[in-house]
């Protein structure tokens, strides 16, 4: 993120500050509360409404926050209603937000912990490791207590899932001492995933842990289009209880909105953020979700899209955005994956590429895709990943793409 879209609240008053001396001493006006940016967000935005998560019935904003929010937006998102903090544990490279520390009871705030000894698919669950990560993270934030303990990336299948119980031991040793009081889980999707033998699905996978009754939420990958197994989980969630949370929302808006002519044929008074937060709090399954923001500007067409009510034209802008993005921007459903010969990891290279190419983190999506010991250019174009993608990408030429962005 530039520095130019990192402008603080502080900075935001001091240039309001300035403005009046200067209309005193050179007769203009000071500026009044529409003139400023970060007021004017919050306005635009108003309060967002909460839902129940899970069966604890927690209160929670419809949108929830992250570690990785600059502090300006933190304290318009706080302002707004926001209470629940994903990836807390990050607050310690840049500092704990004084908003959240200064009133710590009034948010939920989450500890991520990761496998040890490799990444999502090669790392193992170690008890005690995550024990003391999560303690090493209390020490450093100084929030006191989690209130939720994330398993990130969460299992490979249903089979370690009933087998591997130690992330769940962790958690309970951690909520004896008072340090976690909730048990949630993120959930990719590894079937047909090379490094991962007898990888299963997103969708399975959520489906058995509501079943075993430990977890109380869980973040997936939701977003518009039709995707009939993640539906169904969504139904038989809610049936059960079990709290949702809908991550990687975004789907291909970063492209739609470098696109003049594609930006052109939206209904007059939609935006793709907008419409899509509308439709996510409205007319879906899922409970809450988080969206990635950048500056007080997405800030503010997004976040007010929150609980509005669906119009004629967002429908007509979900309906534009659903074609196209399913035929650019993939679905990272899997389905395609076990149909590989050269065991090319395609979902995760197209996850990769939104990064690079709807969220503008070119960085982070180039480590992550270095990272991988199979590339896209492993691909042989034999095509028969193609017969079993719901969108019909084609999905040789997809990869190609991405590899000249990710291998730069």
């Amino acid at each position: 993120m530039t520095k130019k879209n990192r402008m603080m609240r502080r900075e935001f008053l001091q240039c309001s500050t300035v403005a009046v001396i200067a209309g005193l001493a050179g007769n203009s006006a000071a500026l009044s509360a529409a003139d400023n940016p970060f007021e004017e967000a919050v306005k635009k935005v108003g309060r967002l409404p909460r839902r129940k998560l899970g069966y604890s019935n927690r209160e929670i904003s419809v949108l929830i926050g992250y570690g990785g929010l600059d502090e300006q937006l933190v304290e318009a998102a706080v302002k707004c209603g926001v209470n629940y903090w994903h990836l807390s544990n990050r607050w310690p490279r840049t500092g704990v937000p004084a908003t959240i520390l200064n009133n710590r009871d009034a948010h939920y705030c989450q500890v991520t912990v990761d496998r040890v000894g490799g990444n999502h698919e090669t790392g193992r669950i170690d008890e005690e490791a995550h024990y003391r990560f999560v303690k090493e993270m209390l020490q450093q934030t100084k929030l006191g207590y989690f209130d939720d303990m994330q398993l990130h990336f969460g299992y490979h299948s249903t089979a370690e899932l009933k087998k591997e119980r130690g992330f769940i031991r962790a958690f309970e040793r951690l909520k004896k001492e008072g340090l976690v009081k909730h048990l949630c889980l993120s959930q990719h999707g590894y079937a047909g995933n090379s490094r991962v033998p007898g990888g299963e699905s997103a969708a399975e996978i959520l489906t058995a842990v509501v079943d075993d009754g430990i977890y109380e939420h869980g973040q997936l990958m939701y977003s518009y289009g039709e995707d009939a197994a993640t539906n169904s989980f969504l139904e038989y969630a809610r049936k059960k209880g079990f709290g949702t949370i809908a991550m990687k929302t975004s789907r291909g808006i970063g492209r739609m909105k470098q696109d003049p002519e594609f930006m052109k044929s939206l209904p007059a008074g939609t935006t793709p953020h907008n419409a899509l937060v509308r439709w996510l709090t409205t007319e879906s399954k899922i409970d809450l979700a988080i969206i990635r923001i950048r500056n007080i500007e997405e800030f503010a067409d997004t976040y007010s899209g929150a609980g509005r009510e669906l119009r004629a034209a967002d429908s007509r802008a979900i309906s534009l955005m659903s074609a196209r993005a399913d035929s650019t921007a993939c679905r990272l459903c899997t389905q395609c994956q076990p149909y590989c010969p050269q065991h090319v990891p395609i979902a995760e290279i197209l996850r990769f590429e939104r990064y690079a190419l709807d969220d503008g983190d070119l960085d982070e999506a180039q480590a992550l895709y270095a990272d991988l010991d199979r590339k896209a250019s492993d691909c042989v174009s034999c095509g028969s990943c193609m017969e079993h993608c719901p969108q019909q990408l084609r999905i040789p030429e997809k990869l190609k793409a991405a590899h000249r962005v990710l291998n730069a």
